[in-house]
């Protein structure tokens, strides 16, 4: 019985932990999609990839779920440059963008 109880409660938290993946990377997304319209990019594939995940502190030294996706914009329409962006939690902790010439 106890054994059932167990494998029950993983399920529950690896649905838990999926549910909570899929909203990060819908709002790693958006931010991509933003950063990219604010700099006058285009947001290639128009979709994130899943990275990297750990455990991280926030800033109030809360333990929450840290992610990274990678995802890929271009400056000029024919080039394809790469970007990441991290998520601690729910929120946009850090994005970076590969070196571009502006226009």
């Amino acid at each position: 019985m106890w054994e059932a109880l167990a494998v029950l409660l993983v399920i529950v938290l690896g649905m838990l932990l999926w549910a909570d993946s899929l909203k990060a990377r819908e709002r790693a997304v958006r931010a991509g999609r933003s950063a990219c319209e604010r700099y006058q990019l285009q947001f290639l594939d128009d979709t994130v990839a899943f990275a990297r995940m750990r455990l991280a502190r926030d800033e109030d030294g809360q333990i929450k779920i840290k992610r990274t996706y990678t995802f890929e914009f271009s400056d000029t329409g024919n080039n394809r440059r790469h970007g990441a962006i991290v998520m601690l939690g729910g929120e946009v902790a850090d994005m970076h963008l590969e070196p571009y010439r502006m226009q």
